[in-house]
């Protein structure tokens, strides 16, 4: 009977303790880029036909991880 009592108890540490990590094995967050676009939209004043307009938006990483800019597309 004691037996009995001794392993659950064993069983049930070893459970506990496997999922929250106190043997120090520690989980890290995956690295992952977080792309954040102060002015998402801009509007271009009246100009003539045929003319070039161009406006550069900022694009910053705030992630851990290089960020990748694979395509871009207008609205």
């Amino acid at each position: 009977m004691k037996f009995k009592i001794c392993a659950a108890f064993f069983l049930l540490f070893c459970l506990v303790f496997s999922q929250t990590s106190a043997f120090g094995a520690s989980k890290q967050t995956p690295q992952s880029p977080s792309a954040v676009v102060p002015e998402s939209r801009y509007t271009f004043a009246q100009v003539a036909d045929g003319t070039e307009v161009t406006h550069g938006f900022v694009i910053q990483n705030k992630g851990t991880a290089l960020l990748k800019i694979e395509s871009v597309k207008t609205g």
